[in-house]
């Protein structure tokens, strides 16, 4: 179902010394830093999984999603994803996948949450009765019922992110694409978002690409990790396989990982 292979990514950071000296200098000239993202990632994904996608800080996630999503072009590799170029066949494309970022909204801050809603509706040009049943299936799972007439801006962050994975949901995607869904979320909705991962994982049969870096959503939700390090793919297999390779005694997934980044010097 998903396909990368050899992906690379660089980026341009513009750079200057403080001062404003410096400052008026780089109206003229500005002098660039090369930041590799990625360096040749390649791993496949089987429709169905749930993976963990997980990594330091800057080590490339959340580009290898917004690549994988069609947001970013790679500078060479390739990604088919359902027979799919992401950023060539971007249009078509995008009626298979949802994605949730964090730190990012799809909902429009001032109005009701339902009115967003509406908006996809259209944009996804979703059949009336299927989005109805769909929305249904989504405010009793998420428990959004109450809030579906409160704007986006009075949400608590637990309520928001409920909105925000239902929101990727209403087209029914084949894929979806988590990155930090449950940044600053409470246990009580870190554990309702779980949950709902996998009911549309077992029910809908939907492959989920999961970056976190709370290591209880992996160990809760992920059959297979990808543990990626300064853009380069340092592991594939599954949690068993990590312990049996990196863990001793009763260390715990999160302390076997930080002895793997040591190992790696990351």
């Amino acid at each position: 179902m998903i396909q990368l292979e050899g992906i690379s990514k660089t980026f341009l950071v513009a750079k200057r010394p403080a001062g404003l000296k410096h400052a008026v200098k780089s109206l003229f000239r500005r002098e660039y830093t090369a930041v590799e993202a990625l360096q040749g990632i390649s791993f496949n994904i089987a429709p169905g999984e749930i993976v963990g996608y997980i990594g330091p800080n800057g080590a490339g996630k959340s580009t290898t999603i917004k690549i994988m999503s069609g947001i970013l072009v790679p500078d060479s590799g390739s990604c088919s994803i359902m027979g799919y170029n992401p950023w060539n066949d971007r249009t078509a494309y995008v009626k298979h996948i949802g994605v949730v970022f964090g730190q990012r909204s799809q909902l429009w801050w001032d109005v009701p949450v339902l009115d967003s809603f509406e908006l996809l509706r259209d944009i996804y040009r979703i059949p009336q009765a299927e989005y109805r049943s769909m929305l249904n299936l989504l405010t009793e799972t998420l428990d959004i019922s109450a809030i579906l007439q409160m704007p986006v801006r009075q949400l608590s962050l637990g309520q928001r992110m409920r909105c925000e994975i239902a929101a990727s949901l209403l087209h029914s995607p084949s894929i979806l694409f988590l990155d930090e869904p449950t940044i600053g979320l409470d246990a009580v909705s870190k554990i309702a978002v779980r949950n709902f991962i996998k009911t549309i994982n077992k029910e809908k049969g939907v492959t989920v690409i999961l970056t976190t870096h709370d290591m209880n959503d992996i160990e809760a939700l992920a059959d297979r990790l990808l543990l990626i390090g300064k853009g380069s793919l340092l592991y594939d297999g599954n949690v068993q396989g990590l312990r049996s390779r990196y863990g001793t005694g009763d260390l715990s997934i999160e302390e076997i990982i930080v002895r793997m980044y040591t190992e790696y010097e990351l």
